[in-house]
């Protein structure tokens, strides 16, 4: 084997190496991510059936999806429509202030007004109690589309924008999705948050372990082959 050839060799082997060890670790990780993930399904699965907790003023990660109770009055001068598509079809988040008996406010997504009916959402007047479900605030916008406060178009349940378009102030920095409760004259309609935590880390961890396997297997073909070819070969 010519000095050039087994340089090339070499290169081969270092470089199937390298990728095999890669692969090693980006499956190994896929595996650390399912586990996470399968965690983190079980814990929302818990929370969501859970009996209700009194809405915090603050917020963590542990809270999404936290079934919570809330009890003071709604503020529907402030009320804010936020695009939406839902299985009921096009229409509008209907997104409320509540004030709360602790002294914070909570926006709370009231539920869902089909487009033709954005007009119709109920006003409920007075004192009221909201069970629903903790949320993560949605910064900017949707995609490809960023929400637009001065024109009052809102693409995303944005609280710190909503808030500060409003002049709200000490507002809780989540919002809460509203149960199915039902509202006066049916709209909004509540109930309608999809917890959906896609979990296709075995599949990738699969994936990458077959690529490891493969370029391995490639590394000790090429090594097999150097070693068969005659020192003096071309």
């Amino acid at each position: 084997m010519t000095a050039g050839r087994r340089a090339r060799s070499i290169a081969l082997i270092g470089l199937c190496a390298a990728f095999t060890v890669v692969f090693v670790l980006l499956g190994a990780w896929q595996v650390q991510r399912r586990v996470w993930k399968r965690d983190l399904i079980a814990k929302v699965e818990q929370r969501i059936h859970a009996e209700p907790v009194p809405a915090p003023a603050g917020w963590s990660s542990d809270d999404v999806y936290r079934r919570v109770r809330l009890e003071g009055a709604f503020d529907h001068g402030d009320e804010t429509l936020v695009q939406a598509v839902t299985e009921k079809g096009p229409g509008f988040w209907v997104l409320t202030p509540l004030k709360t008996d602790s002294g914070f406010t909570v926006l709370v997504n009231r539920g869902f007004v089909p487009g033709e009916r954005k007009a119709v959402a109920s006003h409920p007047a007075g004192p009221v109690t909201v069970v629903g479900l903790m949320r993560a605030s949605e910064p900017n916008g949707g995609f490809l589309r960023r929400n637009q406060p001065g024109q009052g178009r809102w693409y995303s349940r944005d609280v710190q924008a909503i808030a500060a378009a409003h002049n709200l102030i000490n507002v809780a920095p989540y919002f809460v999705d509203a149960d199915a409760a039902p509202n006066p004259g049916g709209w909004p309609l509540g109930g309608l948050t999809v917890v959906r935590f896609p979990n296709s880390h075995l599949i990738y961890a699969l994936t990458w372990f077959g690529l490891a396997l493969l370029t391995s297997g490639a590394g000790l073909y090429v090594a097999r082959d150097a070693r068969r070819s005659p020192e003096g070969g071309a």
